[in-house]
């Protein structure tokens, strides 16, 4: 897939795709908490587990985001 043809598809998955919408709604709530935590100088150690927790949920979701669109780029137009 080119990097054209994943945008087409995420478009597509948007408007059409309720799951998908979900996903991407979650996925870029947890890239701006990553932000957050990743513009402090210093983490603690609680911030830290919470950033690599973050990190874990915001790849997972980017993963099922990923699946939706290997699909939807599989099926006929």
């Amino acid at each position: 897939m080119t990097q054209l043809h994943d945008e087409e598809i995420k478009l597509q998955l948007m408007s059409s795709d309720p799951e998908f919408r979900r996903l991407a709604v979650q996925h870029a709530e947890y890239k701006q908490l990553l932000h957050e935590l990743e513009s402090k100088p210093h983490l603690n150690e609680v911030e830290l587990a919470e950033e690599a927790r973050v990190k874990r949920i915001k790849l997972a979701l980017k993963d099922q985001m990923q699946g939706l669109m290997s699909h939807n780029s599989a099926l006929p137009a």
